[in-house]
């Protein structure tokens, strides 16, 4: 899974959000490494619907602009948990005394 599909489906975990909402959110969770352009979060969106990870959550119109809402599927919680949990494996690999606990402690 790609950072920018990582962030853009944590930050529909605590509910649906716009386009904006979804930027400003992920970039916020990334600690400010996820900086996404309209671009990557509409393609990334337009694929994650196609694979019924996020849906269509509604729409409304806000000083003469269509904003268009998303929230994240069962399945979309599912993957952005599971993705969360080979992190943290991955994480734990290079950690130096995770490494030396699997070496017996020898160096």
């Amino acid at each position: 899974m790609s950072e920018a599909t990582y962030y853009v489906l944590a930050a529909l975990l605590d509910g649906r959000l716009h386009g904006y909402g979804i930027i400003k959110k992920a970039e916020k969770l990334s600690g400010g490494s996820a900086k996404l352009t309209t671009g990557t979060l509409y393609g990334a969106l337009d694929r994650l619907s196609d694979q019924r990870l996020v849906e269509p959550a509604g729409e409304e119109q806000v000083e003469g602009r269509l904003r268009r809402y998303y929230r994240i599927t069962d399945d979309g919680a599912e993957a952005v948990r599971g993705e969360a949990e080979r992190m943290r494996r991955a994480a734990r690999a290079v950690n130096p005394a995770r490494r030396a606990a699997l070496q017996g402690g020898a160096r």
